[in-house]
């Protein structure tokens, strides 16, 4: 049974749904959110603050205020279903924090007023099924950053143990260890910041170092890759707006039935009917 609050709009409900779901209502505001960003991005100049200041605070705030009655209109559209949709969710959230006053104490808000450039994500179908995708893939992720966990944690203990007492500025404790195993696995700096200066002084610390790196950058790294295309796959095949395409079988059906078609309309120009000569 429904929901009084999911029944079929009537009245103003029905025109403020035409209104947000209306193709140019959306083009609007996915052009605005751009809008926003380039006015955002220039509010960190002083130079262009200095000559046009006032004008770009006030194109602000109007754009603010666009995204807060789009919200309002989503509300008295879709009444309780607005706050099922996740994306929704997402785009109060980010609209909330721009309406924060941001005072000394909340001066850290400024900054965040950039996540309103985020709605693209929300505003743009194909992103919103890149995101989808990814979110899909975090099951599987979480398996590997396990691995990949265990294997820091063996190596920073060994690296710890080994490298301490000639490099306590990296490998001096476990945490320390770690993070200079991550600059190591990036692969930033890795051989002349890090690993020669330790080879001077243990010759054979390749032994340590290389299979370190073809275990985490070379094989872990390519499961995420692995897992977030395969992900990626599965998501677009289960998209119920995409349309599947067309298996072979299916082709060859549908030229059958074309040439039959063909035939059908020669044998009738021809005066038969069936298609079939004297």
């Amino acid at each position: 049974m429904t929901e009084a609050g999911d029944q079929t709009p009537t009245g103003i409900r029905a025109r403020a749904r035409a209104l947000v779901t209306y193709s140019t209502t959306q083009r609007s505001i996915t052009g605005l959110i751009m809008v926003n960003a380039v006015i955002l991005a220039m509010e960190t100049s002083p130079a262009i603050m200095e000559r046009a200041g006032e004008a770009l605070i006030l194109a602000d705030k109007c754009i603010l205020a666009v995204f807060v009655a789009e919200m309002i209109l989503k509300l008295v559209a879709f009444g309780r279903g607005f706050f099922r949709d996740p994306w929704n969710l997402f785009d109060a959230m980010v609209i909330g924090i721009a309406l924060v006053p941001a005072t000394e104490s909340l001066s850290v808000l400024r900054a965040l007023r950039i996540l309103r450039v985020l709605r693209l994500i929300s505003a743009v179908p194909s992103l919103r099924r890149v995101v989808g995708a990814l979110l899909h893939a975090v099951p599987g992720m979480s398996s590997v950053v396990a691995l990949l966990s265990v294997i820091y944690f063996v190596f920073a203990v060994m690296a710890t143990k080994l490298f301490s007492g000639a490099f306590p500025q990296w490998f001096g404790d476990i945490g320390g260890s770690a993070y200079s195993l991550f600059q190591i696995m990036t692969l930033e700096s890795w051989s002349m910041g890090i690993v020669r200066p330790v080879m001077e002084v243990y010759p054979l610390a390749w032994i340590f170092f290389v299979p370190f790196i073809l275990i985490t950058s070379f094989a872990v790294l390519n499961l995420f890759i692995g897992i977030i295309v395969d992900a990626m796959q599965t998501h677009a095949h289960s998209d119920p707006n995409q349309t599947p395409e067309p298996t072979m079988t299916e082709l060859r059906a549908e030229i059958r039935a074309l040439r039959e078609e063909v035939g059908r309309l020669n044998g009738k120009r021809d005066g038969s009917p069936d298609g079939e000569s004297g």
